[in-house]
């Protein structure tokens, strides 16, 4: 047992409380430093997209493919899986951010490409019939599948997703515009939510959390 400091008179001389309690604390307040390294550590920060995976629901949907078939999210289970919402007369965000997506895949090695599917979500299903979205995808690489759906289908999945959009007022010739939002949702194969990525990451970034992604299952 260790002993304390005797003093001229023979008593034992003990730290004051305050000095005991300030050693307690700073002891403390070590542990809690080593735990909080401990924890950071452990935690995935090598994502280059937002983590979503506790903001947004799993994969869930019901509408139709490129081939007029009806799918709904288990069509696609055990794929890394890439949700974009757009429309085919969109001039330049949707291309661009297709054309970004199937850069990223390109850089992968096969068996990584074969595990991924990107789903082109049509939010204008008015011009944008199967036949349009085949022809429009098939643009972008095998991977690619246009989907679409009647307003109650689409908004189902929009609201879903807090995804925005809104058809404009026809113009004299019938043409109209199409205002939406342009994030890309990656979903792991099991259908969870993890990332939120856009249209203007780089594409080795995009590649990278594609290849993150595929290896974690």
């Amino acid at each position: 047992m260790r002993q304390g400091r005797t003093g001229g008179n023979g008593k034992v001389q003990r730290r004051g409380a305050g000095a005991s309690q300030a050693v307690a604390r700073a002891g403390a307040a070590l542990l809690l430093t080593a735990a909080l390294f401990a924890l950071a550590g452990c935690e995935d920060v090598n994502w280059r997209g937002t983590d979503i995976s506790d903001a947004m629901p799993a994969l869930d949907f019901e509408l139709i493919d490129e081939n007029g078939q009806q799918v709904d999210e288990g069509d696609y289970a055990g794929k890394t899986t890439l949700v974009y919402f757009g429309f085919t007369h969109c001039p330049d965000v949707c291309p661009t951010a297709l054309a970004r997506l199937s850069a990223a895949i390109r850089e992968l090695d096969e068996p990584t490409r074969d595990a991924v599917r990107v789903l082109f979500v049509s939010v204008d299903p008015e011009r944008d019939s199967p036949e349009v979205l085949d022809a429009y995808t098939e643009a972008f690489g095998p991977r690619f599948i246009g989907l679409t759906g009647d307003k109650a289908a689409l908004d189902a999945v929009t609201n879903r997703y807090r995804v925005s959009y809104r058809l404009g007022e026809p113009e004299a010739d019938g043409s109209y515009d199409v205002d939406h939002s342009s994030a890309i949702f990656a979903f792991d194969s099991g259908g969870d939510a993890r990332l939120l990525m856009r249209d203007t990451d780089p594409v080795d970034s995009i590649a990278a959390d594609i290849r993150r992604l595929v290896e974690k299952g």
